[in-house]
């Protein structure tokens, strides 16, 4: 009876109301409502084909097909897998309680009134069935494919050979297999969830669940599989239990002694994980329970065990753990807590690289009485670069856009070149497109005439001209100078962000000169053709311009290049990477190549306190300035490292991508996930090696992590006495981080200058310095990556650049105020350079270079050089004069006689009255020039007063030294110096 009573019919019957005609609409409606329809039909899917075709068809473009396909297939497998399997759990309970659904019984007003709804939905149960199933598995599998990145790390990854200190297993075991276990967690729970919903609201449906009936609330089989599903969400629990144990090392939380915390405290050790123990066991023996009711068939005994269960988690998991900190561990918290900070200090420097960082005690003041003693010691120590890359872009702008259509990025790139052996620190700039500067807009202009960019702009960085401008080594369009030739055209660049259509029957600006435009067409093989009317139609419905479809200027030929910025086209082809804020160019073997790092991360090492990525990144320069922000920047990683250098060709737009760091196992993961895409580190050539430089982002992470991890000793990181901080950039008001600078200098234990990547630290709170740090940026030497720290004594006080930048604009010896005053009370305004710090003979010398825009250009020009050492400032038109009033005049430059007259005494020669008496009148010119803020003035009024000055001294000589006379106030009698902001060649290295 009971199998009949399963195979009955469902409930039914009841009066049916009147039936209602409603017309139909007519034979020619129909067909034309059919037809929109599945030309609607027709367009969604040629719309979704079109995003998928082009992004195939870039893929191949760029020979980095493996990696769409890795990836797709990869999404595609994991939507299937976990679609379906969501799919089936949901679907097979469904039909299982209908199956389990009971016989017709007596009608109680509750089944009364579900029965319009059996009634209803009888003639389609199974297509209910299978939409609820097939809505189910697309939610579940669109979520799944997301966790390609997970999938493929799990299954290609790699060991660290490093343990963890508490559960001694390999860190790939939290990096790559914690991750994805969490994940099959999550899909199992999602899966019971909805389930245990799908399968009650039938029960409840067909009768096999009663809320008002008389009698018992559930049926036999009713309560047998709703325990079973109950049973795998408690085991299921039980392995989350178990897997929180582990996860305990990589859970991040606030310590109010360090801030942000990555690992187990006291607290954990103690009590948690314990607590998570026991939990485990618990949840077992419930899960058995629910089981159980498969032959017992009440719900006493599982519900006992669930609410024992739900008791623990309250008392072990929550009141203990409090208890223990309460009483146990903030009576005594650093010796509770010291063993655990050792690990998480030693996990963190493991994770971010800077374990070998080599810190110095460092005098702060020179023992020195002598300080002429030390002049020639300044040009050893450092190139001192007075060009300040993220000023003078406007100047380059000025001076070397030709046209309205180029121009440079905001922020310039240091680099250095090789000139007659020697390198040179430079700073160099790309004259790229610039679309809002065409004369006239339109569609064919904007894609089809006007396509790149032209040539490389490259000044020295050490000096400037008489006039303050750059003294440019490459320069002109085209372009030429001291770089060997070169493809100067630039089709992939920072400020290249829309499409072209190129190499067709439309012919492209080149440039113009003195005879008129010069035309071009493309001739790499980069970018996709349209030679195919399907792909013509594709980009047209992928860029949303029809105009690709028809346009005669598209023909035989005709390629398009998109997605043109190299840090775009890098994380195109390795999704997996993180990208470096700062992408730069260099010349290298005749090709302009963009070079950009890359790293790799996860948020999975064990005791290593996480960093959010965008946060610890920011300065100055990234605010307001997406172009120099790192990509991904709500990344919360505590490991990273820069493991590939790519390159993007500026005229072909190849990417390439080399191994860095050979040892890093994160990227061996991504690279067997992806065999073929990054290429051995031994193919970089020399060429290539002589331009790469240790990546700014890592060194901002690294210098963060610093402020407090610089510390080894448990006990001096919890007092927090010893935490650092990165000062405020002084040059500005912005309130951000000061940037990091690449500058040429020798750290105390070097031999000679290297290239490398500084910055200063303040102690927490205050202004003054605590400590000096450099990474050497030289690639390819021993020493690349070394870290040093120079840390300053806490008992003296060793101003900061805060601190020394309000001397600089305090100062009144030197006019500093009064120059300003007058600057800024005429038609100027002052730009103060990047604040450069370098170590010399136990003490710090501060060098900034002050820049003035004046008159209607409005471009900044190097006007002044700011110097400090040791209590001494001087504020001069050169670097040389600078350094030659702090420490007195090289050993190779003749001592210049003294000033401090304003008028020429009386002399024996003529010649030598005349020539001083030219050089008072162009020093009185050159202060009046000063005062007016007329800067042309001013660097002529310069050299004639220079001119006279040597004059002077020839006179001089000839006549045996005899009837010497004194230069006028202010001025420099040394006939090497030069004037106007420009060092002499012994001053600016």
């Amino acid at each position: 009876m009971r199998t009949l009573a399963f195979q009955m019919p469902d409930r039914g019957g009841g009066p049916t109301g009147p039936r209602i005609r409603v017309g139909r609409p007519s034979r020619r409606a129909r067909t034309l409502l059919m037809t929109l329809g599945v030309l609607a039909v027709l367009g969604m899917a040629f719309v979704m084909f079109a995003g998928f075709w082009t992004q195939w068809l870039w893929y191949r473009s760029v020979n980095y097909s493996s990696v769409f396909t890795t990836t797709l297939w990869t999404k595609i497998g994991l939507f299937f897998v976990f679609g379906l399997l969501m799919a089936a759990a949901v679907g097979f309970n469904i039909w299982l309680a209908h199956r389990l659904r009971p016989p017709l019984s007596a009608m109680s007003m509750e089944q009364q009134s579900l029965d319009r709804y059996r009634m209803g939905i009888a003639p389609y149960k199974k297509w209910l069935l299978l939409g609820i199933t097939a809505l189910v598995g697309l939610i579940a599998g669109a979520s799944a494919s997301s966790q390609w990145r997970t999938w493929l790390m799990w299954v290609n990854g790699v060991p660290f050979h490093q343990k963890d200190p508490q559960f001694h297993l390999d860190v790939a075991f939290y990096a790559f297999d914690l991750p994805w276990y969490r994940f099959l967690l999550g899909f199992g729970f999602a899966a019971t969830v909805l389930s245990l919903i799908a399968a009650a609201l039938t029960h409840y449906l067909y009768g096999g669940l009663r809320i008002t009936s008389p009698g018992a609330r559930a049926t036999a089989a009713a309560t047998g599989h709703l325990s079973v599903l109950l049973g795998v969400f408690v085991a299921l629990k039980a392995v989350a239990y178990w897997l929180d144990r582990y996860g305990l090392a990589v859970k991040s939380s606030d310590f109010k002694a360090t801030g942000n915390w990555t690992g187990l405290r006291y607290v954990d050790a103690n009590a948690y994980l314990p607590a998570k123990t026991i939990l485990f066991c618990i949840a077992v023996i419930c899960a058995l329970l629910f089981f159980a009711t498969l032959w017992r068939r009440t719900w006493q005994l599982p519900v006992i065990g669930f609410g024992l269960m739900v008791l623990s988690a309250i008392l072990i998991g929550g009141l203990y753990p409090a208890i223990v900190q309460k009483f146990q561990v903030q009576p005594n918290e650093q010796a509770k807590e010291a063993p655990y900070v050792d690990k998480n200090i030693k996990a963190t420097r493991d994770a971010y690289g800077i374990d070998s960082t080599q810190v110095t005690e460092y005098a702060g003041e020179s023992d020195t009485k002598d300080k002429s003693t030390l002049r020639d010691d300044v040009d050893t120590a450092a190139s001192i670069r007075l060009l300040d890359p993220n000023i003078v872009s406007p100047t380059f702008q000025q001076l070397q856009q030709m046209k309205n259509y180029y121009a440079f990025p905001t922020n310039l790139d240091v680099d250095r070149y090789n000139k007659d052996g020697k390198d040179q620190d430079t700073v160099i700039g790309l004259r790229e497109l610039n679309l809002r500067g065409i004369p006239k807009q339109n569609w064919i202009n904007d894609h089809f005439r006007y396509t790149h960019g032209f040539g490389v702009v490259a000044a020295k960085g050490t000096t400037a001209d008489s006039n303050g401008q750059p003294v440019f080594t490459e320069s002109d369009l085209p372009s030429s100078g001291d770089l060997p030739s070169y493809e100067q055209r630039i089709y992939y660049g920072e400020k290249t962000s829309t499409y072209s259509i190129v190499g067709g029957p439309q012919k492209e600006i080149d440039y113009s000169d003195d005879s008129g435009e010069k035309t071009t067409s493309y001739r790499a093989k980069s970018g996709v053709s349209l030679s195919s009317p399907i792909n013509r139609a594709a980009y047209a419905v992928a860029f949303s311009e029809p105009q690709i479809l028809y346009s005669g200027a598209i023909g035989d030929g005709s390629r398009i290049l998109y997605n043109r910025t190299p840090k775009e086209r890098v994380e195109a082809v390795a999704p997996w990477l993180t990208i470096d804020g700062d992408a730069y160019p260099a010349v290298v073997d005749g090709r302009i190549q963009w070079i950009v790092d890359a790293y790799t991360t996860t948020n999975g090492y064990p005791y290593a306190s996480r960093t959010t990525l965008g946060d610890t990144t920011a300065d100055s320069l990234t605010a307001g300035n997406t172009q120099r922000a790192v990509v991904a920047q709500q990344n919360q990683v505590n490991y990273i490292r820069n493991s590939v250098k790519a390159t993007v060709d500026a005229y072909t737009g190849e990417v390439k991508l080399y191994q860095w760091d050979t040892e890093d196992p994160v990227l061996k993961t991504w690279m067997k996930a992806f065999p073929g895409t990054v290429k051995p580190r031994a193919d970089i050539s020399s060429s290539l090696m002589s331009h790469l430089r240790y990546p700014q982002d890592l060194f901002k992470v690294q210098r963060e992590l610093l402020t407090r991890y610089h510390v080894k000793d448990a006990q001096t990181f919890l007092s927090g006495s010893e935490v650092w901080q990165v000062p405020d950039d002084p040059t500005n008001k912005s309130g951000n981080a000061v940037p990091p600078y690449y500058l040429s200098m020798k750290m105390p234990d070097q031999q000679s200058q290297a290239f490398s990547l500084t910055t200063t630290f303040t102690p927490n709170g205050r202004d003054n310095l605590s400590a000096f740090m450099a990474v050497d940026s030289e690639a390819g030497t021993s020493d690349y990556g070394k870290i040093r720290v120079l840390k300053l004594p806490t008992s003296k006080t060793v101003g900061g650049p805060k601190q020394v930048q309000s001397q600089f604009n305090s100062n009144s010896q030197q006019n500093i105020a009064e120059f300003v005053r007058l600057i800024r009370g005429g038609d100027s305004e002052i730009e103060y350079g990047n604040l450069l710090t370098v170590p010399l003979d136990g003490g710090l010398l501060y060098v900034e270079p002050v820049y003035v825009r004046g008159g209607e250009l409005k471009y900044p020009l190097l006007r002044k050089v700011l110097v400090t050492y040791g209590g001494s400032t001087a504020f001069e038109d050169t670097l040389d004069q600078a350094l030659n009033k702090v420490f007195g005049p090289e050993s190779s430059t003749p001592t210049p006689p003294e000033t401090g007259t304003t008028k020429p005494p009386p002399s024996g020669n003529p010649t030598v009255q005349q020539a001083l008496g030219d050089a008072q009148k162009a020093f009185d010119a050159g202060q009046e020039a000063l005062k007016k803020g007329d800067w042309k003035a001013y660097g002529d009024a310069q050299k004639d007063l220079q001119d006279a000055l040597k004059r002077a001294e020839e006179a001089q000589s000839k006549a045996g030294g005899t009837g010497g006379g004194k230069p006028p106030a202010g001025s420099s009698a040394s006939p090497s110096s030069s004037p106007s902001g420009s060092p002499s060649a012994s001053g600016g290295g």
